[in-house]
């Protein structure tokens, strides 16, 4: 290897690291022609040095770098709520993960994976890209427990098939796990468990036995569980340990540093986080449910109220 690859790493690496988004997505850019090196267009396999004076931006906006290990490795857990998207913003205007977490100064959130807009539960966001990317890599076979509400006749044939496989259409699937849980009529809940994230996965298997899914609770993605008594739309942030656990599940050197404060502060912090993170939802819920129509309505009544 020439001395100048072991001072430069790869473009969508360092990004990746300094917040900017995950490997996956910064490669998507690089494609799309949307990051520049001093002017000139980037492309994918391009090297840099993070103590590089060269301006990188993306659509026109200078990016900052930062050097490997310098910055705190912080992951929340959020207890999506079904209805919103997994994305950045929405032209449509509806609610999305992103705008109930707390604001970062010099990095931001990227989520791990996605859920389905009608699924609910835990998703982890993580301001370290590279962890992000390691994680949601299909190679890590990170388990993921979904607490699911089915509608229609189950029998242990069923279930033999959803554990030994049922043909999608873009492959075959398993579930590692499946454990009754209780119901009423045909109205039953089950916990499954699985290593996969495909699009509607969880749902398109129940399917396939003649099944139909009526609500989806992510309740576990690896060993982080879904906390107890965190509400929709709430999140909180997790510990060294747990942190850590993450990191030595995709071979990452271990975080020594944490923003979370000394245990006896945590639960004050935590019920603040978590006021705020609600409170953030019902306004937000507020704008969204008033519809355009109404809104349109509103001000033509207002404006006949003024030409009376």
């Amino acid at each position: 290897m020439s001395d100048k690859s072991q001072r430069t790493e790869k473009l969508q690496k360092i990004l990746a690291r300094s917040g900017h988004g995950s490997r996956r997505e910064i490669e998507g850019y690089l494609q799309e022609g949307r990051i520049s090196i001093d002017g000139v267009k980037a492309k994918l396999g391009d090297r840099i040095d993070a103590n590089s004076t060269a301006k990188i931006r993306l659509d026109g906006r200078i990016l900052s770098i930062r050097e490997a290990q310098k910055d705190v490795c912080r992951v929340l857990a959020y207890y999506k709520p079904e209805g919103e998207l997994c994305t950045r913003s929405d032209p449509q205007g509806r609610p999305t993960v992103f705008q109930r977490l707390p604001r970062l100064n010099s990095a931001r959130w990227i989520a791990v994976g996605r859920l389905d807009v009608n699924t609910s539960g835990l998703l982890l966001f993580t301001t370290d890209g590279e962890l992000a990317n390691r994680l949601m890599h299909p190679s890590r076979e990170v388990e993921r427990e979904y607490a699911v509400r089915v509608f229609g006749e189950i029998d242990d044939a069923k279930i033999r098939q959803l554990t030994r496989g049922v043909q999608l259409e873009d492959g075959p699937a398993s579930f590692r796990s499946v454990s009754y849980r209780g119901g009423e009529g045909i109205n039953q809940w089950y916990n499954v468990s699985l290593t996969e994230g495909r699009n509607r996965e969880v749902r398109r298997m129940w399917e396939a036995v003649g099944v139909q899914v009526s609500r989806l609770i992510r309740v576990r993605y690896g060993d982080i569980d879904l906390p107890k008594g965190l509400p929709r739309g709430g999140w909180v942030e997790l510990g060294l340990n747990q942190i850590n656990y993450l990191r030595q599940l995709v071979e990452l050197n271990d975080e020594t540093v944490t923003k979370v404060a000394v245990e006896k502060d945590q639960r004050r912090i935590k019920a603040n986080q978590i006021r705020r993170a609600v409170k953030r939802h019902t306004k937000i819920s507020a704008r969204t449910s008033t519809s355009p129509a109404k809104r349109a309505s509103s001000r033509r009544q207002s404006a006949g109220s003024k030409s009376k």
